[in-house]
């Protein structure tokens, strides 16, 4: 068997989530008491999804530390680095969720006569989300384009920064216009918005999980790959996945054409890692030899 490690993953700040969450628990208890004192349900509504932040914050940030900090062990041997995209689908399914209430509880106000709504202290508590939330997404903005855990944490406060914009326009067209109304409209707006931001994360953690290969990878084209090294007749009972964002694994069967050394494998395969490396970002490699052996090659094998 021959195997291939290539570990060079950029370093995420957990300092940076740490802030991140007291920040929006302060503005999730001032949105809240806001939005009931104001009667604003896009307020309580933006309220709750700072909530789902702090809470998704929270995961993100154990997650964050389970992955740096516990190594491999013999019982467990992938250490915890599926931590992150754990924490990645609950972010995106519990966002989700909030989203759909939320909308269910927009179109049950929009049946009855809209409550007059202290504009005001909606307009104030928006500007303070969105300058909390908009300072929140700079500090994770770099580690959003590398993890697929920061970046569902990184769209939640996205997210809730726009809605906080969209909460603060509602509020002027109260003030200034008597449109109560709009502030049902902008639930339902928002509740659609999450979802819409939160499905292509919930969607490529559940690939990940399910060990499906990744949507870049062609199994086919790795197969041609196999294939230009001369002394490979076959590749066959392929298995590709991800473990986390970074690290993509294969495992295979390579049947050679000659009854070649141990040595003379280690040398063929040392270059078919590089090239699967360069050519697809595959990052580890783990390769059964075999000679005239009786067994099926099929490239993807039905158990």
């Amino acid at each position: 068997m021959s195997h291939n490690h290539s570990h060079n993953h950029p370093t995420l700040s957990g300092k940076n989530l740490l802030l991140s969450i007291i920040l929006n628990t302060v503005i999730t208890v001032a949105q809240l008491i806001g939005g009931i004192i104001s009667g604003s349900l896009a307020l309580i509504s933006d309220a709750v999804h700072n909530f789902s932040d702090v809470i998704s914050l929270i995961i993100s940030y154990i997650a964050n530390l389970l992955t740096r900090k516990k190594k491999q062990t013999k019982q467990y041997t992938f250490g915890y680095k599926r931590a992150e995209i754990i924490a990645a689908f609950i972010n995106a399914a519990s966002l989700i969720f909030i989203a759909v209430y939320l909308g269910f509880e927009a179109i049950q106000r929009l049946l009855e006569v809209q409550p007059e709504i202290k504009s005001d202290l909606v307009i104030w508590l928006a500007i303070l989300g969105i300058a909390v939330n908009g300072f929140s997404v700079l500090l994770l903005k770099n580690d959003a384009k590398n993890n697929l855990n920061m970046k569902a944490a990184y769209l939640h406060l996205l997210t809730d920064m726009l809605t906080s914009f969209a909460v603060l326009f509602g509020g002027l067209l109260m003030k200034f216009y008597q449109i109560y109304w709009i502030d049902t409209l902008l639930t339902l707006i928002i509740s659609t918005y999450l979802i819409y931001m939160s499905w292509s994360i919930l969607i490529a953690s559940i690939k990940i999980l399910m060990l499906f290969a990744p949507k870049h990878i062609i199994i086919d084209e790795v197969a041609v790959e196999v294939l230009t090294f001369k002394s490979v007749k076959n590749i066959h009972h392929v298995h590709i996945w991800q473990l986390n964002d970074h690290d993509c694994h294969i495992e295979a069967h390579l049947e050679f054409k000659d009854d070649i050394k141990l040595s003379e494998f280690d040398n063929i395969c040392e270059q078919i890692e590089e090239s699967l490396l360069e050519k697809f970002h595959i990052t580890h490699c783990n390769f059964q030899p075999e000679f005239k052996r009786n067994d099926e090659k099929d490239l993807i094998k039905q158990d």
